[in-house]
């Protein structure tokens, strides 16, 4: 990626503004660095609780090449919201709370409205706001004072797709009770999936209606992607969907130094804390399978267990980052059998870095976007437990689109750990000995995530497709700005 671009683009302003979770803010901020690589003044908008989180990046990018430095701009999140005290991220709550929260979040949200105008007429003129999905109200503040809005969804053109389908097409509604599984109509390939992973939105019901109309008339959509990932779902998009979008992914790649790798996702202080990579040098080629089911993601106490009886049993080196958990699941004995052969990590963990460390073979993810495209790009096989949202969507991507994936077989959408079911221990180790494995299916699986990885980080340089969509769209911009001048 060159870090000058043409004078055409020198004199656009874009305003970036994510929703208040890390598998939100990290994309966005990265996707924000790519367009000032290209010579757009770009600047994002936050709330003081999540400053620290972007600050050191940002500070990172203004010591590189950027034409315009980047900004940060703040915002006071609203008070009396019905959150928990001091709570402006939803990744710091357990994920059996979320729906209700994800609610009290949108309406919080929507209290910024009026700093939101008044941060737009200051920085004004401002050529284009990028905001999140979870921010609909954003499209009238920004028609009214003549500002194009692009939408940010999080997610990958097949699961827009697939959305798009279920929502078009309502095959819920005409499929027989005793039906297990359906087929999910109109798409480029054929897609089954299991009644019961297919989400209920329930109290988000009415969040999601706002989000559909606000991007109907939106000025379009910038999607996490690359067009030789998907190509059918980017034509269906485009073309049977019928929105204006751009693929300007994998935007994780904008982080090429040691420095942007290791302090993705965390504040200056936590920087160097994790000894992950100093105990991946002393592991084989290959050899090593990352497990990490991101920052919002609770797996029950009991499932826990099975997942570290599961890894044990499988011999397989193997780095483990849990998010919380406390100690009750830990099997007897367990951390004294793993020493060596596995590193639990808890908390925060350098996840890019890891996952291109050439130690690391396998992947084993809760499918969210962002985690499933940094495989991608890092041209890793996939091991897939979904838990909720897209991440059942993502799995058919992987496992039956890409074929770079192994399913372990979970079948309940849901936020609540403790209704899910349990995967169990032997699951585990069959699907980390597939995944792992040196037989002609693992083989051509890992030729496959191998040539993935290529393609990915081909369409971010110079000449690739994400790289050329993003300086359409940019000429685009300026060629609308320039009209109203």
């Amino acid at each position: 990626m060159e870090s000058h671009s043409s004078s055409s683009s020198s004199s656009l302003s874009m305003l970036f503004f994510p929703f208040l979770a890390q598998g939100h803010i990290l994309p966005m901020l990265d996707m924000a660095k790519l367009f000032a690589i290209r010579g757009v003044e770009a600047t994002v908008l936050t709330t003081p609780a999540n400053a620290a989180l972007l600050q050191p990046s940002i500070d990172r990018a203004n010591r590189s090449l950027l034409r315009h430095p980047m900004r940060l701009r703040l915002v006071p999140f609203p008070s009396d919201t019905g959150l928990p005290e001091g709570c402006e991220n939803l990744s710091s709550i357990p994920s059996q709370e979320m729906p209700a929260l994800v609610t009290k979040f949108s309406h919080a949200f929507a209290r910024l409205r009026g700093p939101f105008e008044w941060v737009l007429r200051e920085l004004l003129p401002v050529d284009c706001v990028v905001t999140d999905m979870f921010l609909p109200w954003t499209y009238d503040v920004a028609a009214e004072l003549g500002v194009p809005r692009l939408v940010f969804h999080g997610t990958n053109f097949f699961s827009l797709c697939v959305t798009d389908s279920l929502g078009r097409h309502s095959p819920l509604e005409s499929l027989p009770a005793e039906a297990e599984t359906l087929v999910i109509p109109g798409l480029p390939h054929r897609i089954e999936m299991l009644r019961s992973q297919i989400g209920d939105l329930g109290e988000l019901a009415e969040v999601f209606r706002e989000i559909a109309v606000s991007e109907s008339k939106s000025y379009g959509v910038v999607v996490n992607s690359f067009y030789e990932l998907e190509p059918d779902y980017a034509r269906h998009y485009r073309e049977v969907v019928g929105r204006r979008a751009w693929h300007v992914g994998p935007v994780a790649l904008c982080n090429r130094d040691v420095a942007d790798k290791s302090g993705r996702g965390c504040d200056a202080a936590t920087v160097g804390r994790n000894d992950c990579p100093k105990w991946l040098d002393g592991k084989s080629a290959g050899s090593v399978l990352y497990v990490c089911f991101g920052s919002m993601c609770d797996l029950s106490a009991a499932q826990l267990r099975e997942m570290a009886l599961g890894l044990e049993a499988s011999g397989h080196p193997f780095v483990w980052a849990l998010r919380d958990g406390g100690d009750g699941w830990v099997p007897d004995g367990f951390e004294e059998r793993i020493e060596g052969r596995g590193l639990v990590v808890r908390g925060w963990a350098p996840q890019i870095l890891i996952l291109n460390h050439p130690s690391v073979g396998g992947f084993m993810t809760h499918c969210g976007w962002n985690s499933c495209l940094e495989g991608v790009s890092a041209g890793l096989p996939l091991a897939t437990f979904p838990l909720y949202a897209d991440q059942f969507y993502n799995e058919r991507l992987m496992v039956d689109v890409l074929k770079i994936g192994v399913s372990t077989g979970v079948k309940y959408c849901t936020m609540n750990p403790e209704e899910r079911g349990l995967v169990g221990a032997a699951t585990i180790k069959d699907v980390a000995d597939e995944l792992m494995g040196s037989g002609e299916e693992a083989r051509e699986r890992r030729r496959r995530a191998r040539e993935l990885g290529e393609m990915a980080r081909r369409a971010v340089e110079k000449g690739g497709s994400s790289y050329e969509d993003m300086g359409s769209l940019i000429q685009e911009l300026m060629d609308k700005k320039n009209a109203r001048s």
